[in-house]
């Protein structure tokens, strides 16, 4: 074939391979869309009109219940002891594990991983064999009037296990990626280590800290299957929202389940709101600390 022929040959176009057709767009959108519809918008609306299908009064009645309101007071009280405690305790593991070198530092992150593969079920089992008035320990604090398993602080420890990897995998990429250099600039021009973490490190890590929380919080206030084990679901004294939930729709008494439901549903809303102002107020700061 001559130059000629090639020169009079039309130019194929090529479609760069990252451009969708405008229906293939639609089809995605509508394909989201739907599904998000479907598996999270409809059981959300369901679970409101349950709870109001007997109107306004019989709901704030069914919450006024004791039962109800002390599910509530419980679930609250073990979201504001396990997340200052997590939000500690993972702190110190993300400062172990990013400024120190030494051996295990691997398998130690593989136990904060832990959490994250083994059931929550199996998680309060392990409480209970560990605590329970069975065993030596927990045999020994029921005999001093402190009982661990079938009160609170076993549901508070229960809760701290399954939720205490947020915090840390929070904050160990972005301790990492920052380095150890102004740590040690710090402590160079004769600053404490209390210092260098209030002044240094803290304002360094305060958004994935408070990313990590967050998350922290709503997974403690919806934990069922390790609280479920260690509490002994003692309505009104060691049931949780979660479990009075059930609880309540194991006896049919939907309107009461789903109004306790409401209210949990509610309480997640109000933290992914935290959570997406959060994304959107301090977008490029969140984004750097989300960089691995």
């Amino acid at each position: 074939m001559s130059d000629t022929t090639l020169a009079a040959a039309p130019a194929r176009r090529h479609r760069p391979v990252t451009t969708e057709t405008p229906l293939a767009r639609w089809a995605l959108i509508l394909l989201a869309g739907g599904g998000l519809a479907l598996l999270v918008f409809a059981p959300l609306a369901a679970v409101f009109a349950e709870a109001l299908a007997k109107g306004v009064t019989a709901a704030v009645e069914s919450l006024a219940n004791r039962d109800a309101r002390a599910a509530i007071r419980l679930t609250l009280t073990i979201a504001a002891i396990s997340v200052p405690l997590n939000a500690a305790f993972g702190i110190a593991a993300a400062w172990l594990i990013t400024k120190f070198d030494f051996r295990g530092k691997a398998f130690l992150i593989t136990l904060i991983d832990l959490p994250f593969s083994v059931s929550p079920v199996v998680a309060g089992l392990c409480i209970v064999l560990m605590f329970g008035a069975n065993s030596l320990i927990g045999g020994w604090l029921v005999a001093q009037g402190y009982p661990i398993v079938f009160a609170l602080p076993g549901i508070v420890l229960a809760t701290v296990f399954v939720t205490f990897p947020f915090v840390a995998r929070e904050l160990i990429p972005v301790m990492i990626e920052q380095g150890r250099a102004e740590e040690e600039a710090a402590l160079t021009l004769g600053a404490s280590g209390w210092r260098v973490f209030r002044t240094v490190t803290l304002p360094n890590i305060r958004w994935a800290l408070l990313y990590g929380v967050l998350l922290c919080n709503a997974r403690a206030m919806g934990e069922f299957g390790a609280v479920a084990v260690v509490s002994g679901k003692i309505r009104g004294q060691t049931a949780t929202m979660p479990i009075t939930i059930e609880m309540l729709y194991n006896e049919y008494l939907s309107v009461a389940a789903f109004s306790l439901a409401a209210v949990l549903t509610l309480l997640a809303l109000v933290t992914l709101l935290l959570k997406t102002t959060l994304e959107i107020r301090h977008a490029d700061a969140l984004a750097a600390a989300h960089r691995h």
